[in-house]
């Protein structure tokens, strides 16, 4: 069994990027916490307050899911926070469920429903007709319960304090694909495939819309953000551990393109205090021993 400081010297020489699941429930800011804490508990090292400057574990995730949602949810931890723009910004993949006849003031099953309509006209090659109408590069005005923020306050929070809250003007968004799945009435299946700040409920409640009706999100689950997919590269809870994500991190640096401020991205390898280090350079990945 290595000893504290040994693991606290493998957990600080992490450096780059590895993805997690998120559950439903818990926030993307829970689960990073969570995570925190429990690599933190296995080095032997104490986690610092929030009014600390200088923090002993460096982490971040790549992109807000909703509490509601499950899925990827990619991670920076060391130098690797410094790509997670790129993920913000970079393409992602959603399996959501669109439930007809109710709309929300989330837009998914969380919240109250504010309206209701019949449904019974609605056939599978109706949905699959307004499609093309959300493919593309799409004017999209976001949901109000969201991460953006107002005055450096999340809109969601604005919202539950009962502040009345402006929605925030269309933007435009990218979809690459869009397409039908299932048509179970009232549920429907999507697969979405999209760039960065798009939201997926915006979506379902602009198709209800089209079709002179109203839908909600009733399940939503990310299965690709960037390079990383749900089916391959997702460390579970029960994963959780410093080996683990060394391994993850070596094996993400494959197919992660090289970037500037990463150049010399970090994991450990089982004998301490010598540390494995991965030079990403160009595209090109050479192992080498850091003495």
């Amino acid at each position: 069994m290595a000893n504290p400081s040994c693991k606290a010297a493998k957990l600080q020489a992490l450096s780059g990027l590895f993805a997690v699941y998120k559950p439903k429930g818990p926030t993307s800011a829970d689960v990073l916490n969570k995570l925190k804490r429990r690599l933190l508990e296995e080095a032997g090292m104490e986690q610092a307050s929030k009014k600390r400057k200088k923090q002993p574990l460096k982490m971040g995730h790549g992109g807000t899911l909703d509490s509601a949602a499950s899925g990827v949810l990619v991670v920076g931890i060391g130098k690797g926070t410094k790509m997670l723009s790129e993920m913000l910004t970079g393409s992602k993949k959603y399996t959501a469920l669109g439930e007809l006849g109710k709309a929300t003031d989330t837009l998914d099953a969380t919240g109250k429903i504010t309206e209701e309509k019949p449904y019974d006209h609605i056939k599978m090659e109706d949905i699959d007709g307004v499609l093309k109408k959300f493919t593309g590069t799409v004017m999209q005005v976001p949901p109000l319960y969201s991460a953006l923020k107002k005055d450096g306050q999340r809109l969601s929070k604005l919202v539950k304090k009962g502040e009345i809250v402006e929605a925030k003007p269309a933007r435009p968004v990218t979809v690459y694909s869009l397409t039908l799945q299932d048509f179970q009435p009232p549920v429907f299946t999507l697969d979405v495939e999209c760039g960065g700040g798009f939201y997926v409920r915006s979506l379902v409640d602009d198709i209800g819309k089209e079709l002179s009706c109203c839908a909600h999100v009733k399940e939503l689950t990310r299965t690709k953000h960037g390079p990383f997919t749900l089916q391959e590269h997702i460390l579970k809870e029960e994963q959780w551990t410093i080996d683990e994500i060394a391994n993850s991190i070596e094996q993400c640096l494959q197919f992660l393109p090289a970037e500037p401020s990463c150049k010399k991205l970090k994991t450990d390898v089982e004998e301490c205090p010598e540390t494995k280090v991965i030079h990403s350079e160009n595209g090109k990945i050479t192992l080498s021993e850091d003495k």
